[in-house]
């Protein structure tokens, strides 16, 4: 494997353009820098995590030949999104739920997306450094966003359980944060099943598949970015901060 300069920053500037972008959408409170790195580093450790559970999985459960409906499907949901979603969570739930700063529900996406990306990062310099230029513009607009916004749909319920566990309702955190897993997996293993099915038109499909996640996705954060004041954690302690600066 080799990577020049040119194919080293294609592969990682995608995925610092999508956490800058969601970083940018946190108005109320910027999360610290170093969390941030933190986050970015345990989704990184995962991708690794990851490739040997996969291999693991791939090797127990029924095998079929490339871009049949069975390998896409045992492939995509079982293998690829199961795994790779699981152990992004693990890390999101490692690096952040405990930590102080993790006290409105935008938070909850900026990790997810961290953590996403981190994984995204390293995958991603794997790939291009195996198959070159093509692929390092094709993962720009479909793999790396997949990632990224596969964490934002984990980081909405994430958030959703962390304020339920604050409020004492622990079968409503439960929910959520298999909701955190459950969603993420469903969106990755769609993607991938589409792109390993060899079928007339799937192509466009995927495509579409794309364009819609990108949609979906952009209008989660936005909408979640504009609610962010209303989504404190602690609403009667944010309140008092508020009055005291007025």
């Amino acid at each position: 494997m080799y990577l020049n300069n040119q194919l080293t920053a294609l592969a990682i500037i995608p995925g610092i353009l999508l956490i800058g972008y969601v970083y940018g959408k946190d108005k109320v409170e910027k999360e610290p820098i170093g969390l941030i790195i933190k986050l970015i580093m345990f989704g990184a450790i995962t991708t690794e995590i990851a490739r040997v559970v996969e291999g693991a999985l791939f090797q127990a459960l029924p095998q079929y030949p490339k871009g049949t409906l069975g390998y896409a499907l045992i492939t995509g949901f079982c293998i690829a999104a199961f795994t790779e979603e699981l152990v992004k969570f693990l890390a999101l739930r490692l690096g952040s739920w405990r930590h102080p700063s993790f006290n409105y529900r935008f938070d909850g996406i900026v990790y997810g997306v961290s953590v996403a990306v981190g994984f995204a990062l390293l995958e991603n310099i794997m790939y291009v450094a195996m198959y070159g230029l093509q692929t390092a513009i094709v993962r720009a607009f479909t793999a790396v966003p997949l990632h990224a916004f596969s964490g934002v749909f984990m980081g909405v319920f994430y958030s959703y359980s962390k304020k339920a566990a604050i409020l004492g309702k622990s079968s409503a955190s439960t929910s959520f944060t298999l909701m955190a897993l459950i969603v993420p997996m469903l969106v990755h293993g769609t993607y991938d099943f589409l792109a390993m099915l060899a079928a007339p038109g799937i192509q466009i499909v995927f495509y579409i598949f794309v364009i819609l996640l990108y949609i979906v996705a952009i209008k989660t954060i936005k909408k979640n970015s504009e609610e962010d004041r209303r989504g404190s954690f602690y609403p009667r302690a944010r309140v008092i901060e508020y009055d005291q600066d007025i």
